[in-house]
């Protein structure tokens, strides 16, 4: 019998960590770092740091809610706060669908026009090549499961990790700018939009929404039982180490090229700029890193999404109350379609516009979850040992205070 390779056996143990982190990758958080290592340089390193860390901290919260209970967060925030908990999630969860679908979709697009430029209109290549790839998508997670998905998934993700820290190398600069930048936080322009663009930097590390679907990647992998936290704790820490790299990596390129422009677009712009140190080859190389990385979250969205929808389905309707969502169920499949098509839509609107309300949908979520979080694992009598200490509940207190300050300023901005 062959011995499973250490190296592999590490990864896939570490695969739902994985998972959630490329899923929490989309193009806007590109264009967000890039941008602003643009503006800000490397001095604001730190506040990717301090992003990976809060968006840590709240998903292994919902991991030990779920491994203690035995409930998905869904289902313990509907039995603890009333099913008024579903009804209100319900909306957000599809606006939130078709508008991260939609600048996912058109990431996909723009980024493969870019890669094969075949048609003469930009608009169209975004359209046609931004409904292929969800439709890729969708025949994907409808035939392979999670298996292949994870299978896919790997690859999108070492493309996408090893191509943009190569990339982040070749320019490496300044060291002692570098360490300074990750150990000394400060704010250049604090008094223009300094504050404003490291914000967005802090909030666009890890994902929103998708940190609920780490509960039902960790159901597939079989992970039931209050042992299985440390586990959950160690592909959390790679999985999220992997997205503060890579964070890292889009603010030191940015920070070597002057940058203009708008969500995806941003990043072909970007990609133009890196032919100028690098060569063709360094454009091309960043470009295929980039589409790993908004093809990975799309994949991971469509894959994982309806699983929320499917909860709260079996919530609703008094089905069977735990146990792992049916991926070949109706609810599931339906949502699955639904996620695939109707964002179509949304591949006319400008990506700026689609983007923005993206960010104010995601931006809300946050401090929410941060707030139930801070009740549900507070509560010993729901937990038991496995309550907040207080080094969690600070970091869980400050997520709250600073992402519901980054969704006011998001809505008013």
């Amino acid at each position: 019998m062959s011995k499973t390779n250490p190296f592999i056996a590490m990864l896939m143990m570490a695969a739902p960590g994985l998972l959630v982190a490329a899923t929490g990758v989309g193009a806007g958080d590109l264009a967000t770092a890039s941008f602003c290592g643009s503006q800000l340089g490397v001095a604001v390193l730190w506040a990717v740091v301090v992003g990976g860390v809060m968006k840590y901290v709240l998903t292994e919260g919902l991991t030990r809610w779920q491994l203690t209970t035995g409930e998905t967060f869904l289902e313990g925030a509907a039995s603890r706060f009333g099913l008024v908990v579903g009804w209100l999630f319900l909306p957000y969860l599809l606006l939130w669908s078709f508008f991260v679908g939609a600048a996912l979709m058109s990431a996909c697009g723009v980024t493969l026009h870019a890669i094969f430029p075949v048609f003469e209109n930009a608009g169209k290549g975004k359209v046609v090549f931004g409904t292929a790839s969800s439709l890729v998508g969708l025949v994907l997670v409808w035939l392979g499961g999670f298996k292949l998905f994870e299978k896919v998934m790997s690859i999108c993700i070492g493309v996408m990790f090893v191509t943009v820290v190569v990339t982040a190398a070749l320019l490496w600069q300044d060291t002692a700018a570098i360490l300074k930048g990750l150990l000394l936080p400060s704010i250049p322009d604090a008094s223009g939009k300094g504050i404003s663009w490291t914000v967005a930097l802090m909030g666009g590390i890890g994902g929103t929404l998708t940190m609920l679907c780490y509960g039902y990647w960790i159901r597939e992998k079989g992970r039931t039982s209050v042992e299985d936290i440390s586990t959950c704790r160690m592909d959390l820490a790679l999985g999220y180490t992997m997205t503060v790299v890579f964070g890292l990596a889009m603010v030191i390129i940015g920070s070597t090229v002057v940058v203009e422009g708008n969500g995806a677009g941003l990043l072909v712009v970007l990609a133009d700029r890196l032919a100028e140190p690098m060569g063709e080859a360094g454009r091309w190389l960043f470009l295929i890193g980039a589409f790993g990385a908004v093809f990975s979250s799309l994949l991971g969205v469509w894959q994982a999404v309806p699983y929320l929808f499917a909860d709260l389905w079996r919530i609703f309707f008094n089905a069977e109350k735990t146990g792992q969502v049916d991926v070949k169920g109706v609810p599931y499949r339906a949502y699955l379609v639904m996620m695939a098509l109707v964002p179509m839509a949304g591949l006319g609107m400008g990506f700026k516009e689609v983007q923005k309300l993206y960010a104010v949908i995601g931006a809300v979520f946050i401090p929410l979850l941060a707030l139930a979080l801070l009740i549900m694992n507070g509560h010993r009598r729901w937990v038991g040992e496995q309550s907040n200490g207080w080094g969690t509940a600070m970091v869980l207190l400050t997520a709250l205070v600073f992402f519901a300050g980054m969704a006011w300023w998001k809505w008013v901005g």
